[in-house]
């Protein structure tokens, strides 16, 4: 899962919000040296990344997006859920997703000093162009899927991901909805224990 998906599975907790937001620019194992809610929150960040790539239902569909998207499956996978929790947002959360969107902008991570000026010029970026509400659009989607692809380190053909989202989404749509009913209870379980 991407940025949206991270935050859903952090309990409503803005400050775990962004320490597991942090967790994308964090190296190592050796985490000793964070406050305890950055600590946990790139905790739930490693499993939550680790649930998704090892879940059965997802490696089946990366192996069925392996031929349209070689070595980015697993990344477009992540994209389209987020696009697929942003339109059905309703069906997992109380709150509409402009509301939880919106308290979490309003929000500053703190201790501020302990996270990267990558991290913060990054999150400046997500408030101002709204990336997290415009998960639910194609147009979200594309532009996800674009600015990840610059990133990536190799040649890649992940901008051709809302494409092969045309072909795939109802499948795409029924993963994820198995997904979540394993998810959802397994992520609650793994913040009472950290």
């Amino acid at each position: 899962m991407n940025f949206l998906g991270h935050l859903f599975f952090s309990n409503n907790d803005a400050q775990l919000m962004h320490a597991n937001l942090y967790g994308d620019f964090v190296k190592g194992r050796d985490l000793s040296g964070y406050p305890t809610i950055l600590e946990k929150g790139i905790r739930l960040h490693r499993e939550i990344d680790h649930y998704v790539d090892n879940h059965p239902v997802v490696r089946s569909l990366v192996h069925e997006l392996y031929k349209p998207l070689p070595k980015v499956a697993g990344i477009a996978i992540d994209l389209y859920f987020d696009h697929v929790l942003a339109k059905t947002w309703g069906n997992y959360h109380a709150l509409p997703l402009n509301e939880f969107v919106a308290n979490f902008y309003a929000t500053e991570p703190e201790p501020r000093d302990h996270y990267s000026t990558e991290y913060l010029l990054m999150f400046e970026k997500m408030r101002k162009r709204n990336w997290l509400e415009h998960y639910k659009t194609m147009f979200g989607l594309t532009k996800a899927c674009q600015g990840v692809s610059k990133r990536i380190s190799f040649g890649n053909v992940l901008d051709k991901a809302p494409l092969i989202y045309g072909q795939f989404g109802e499948k795409v749509e029924k993963t994820f909805i198995t997904f979540m009913e394993d998810a959802i209870p397994h992520h609650k379980a793994f913040l009472k224990e950290i």
